[in-house]
């Protein structure tokens, strides 16, 4: 797992990892960030295509983008106001 931040988006490399660690990891990033920052995901759990894009509509953030890649799940991920 790989965290880097530049100066307007983080990113998160989650590959690798089981259900449920991507979208608890993903929350704990976003809780991080300030309101209008970008997250970058990056995971190769089919799981996260479903709990990933819940997990951001629950807590209120917005999903920009999501792609699937031969298995490699991306998501474009803003922290709301």
């Amino acid at each position: 797992m790989a965290d880097s931040t530049d100066s307007e988006t983080v990113l998160l490399d989650l590959s690798g990892l089981s259900c449920p660690l991507p979208a608890l990891k993903t929350r704990k990033a976003l809780n991080r960030l300030p309101p209008g920052a970008r997250l970058r995901v990056t995971c190769t759990d089919p799981l996260s295509a479903i709990d990933i894009p819940h997990l951001v509509a629950a807590m209120g953030d917005v999903l920009e983008s999501r792609s699937d890649d031969e298995g490699v799940f991306v998501f474009w991920l803003r922290r709301s106001n």
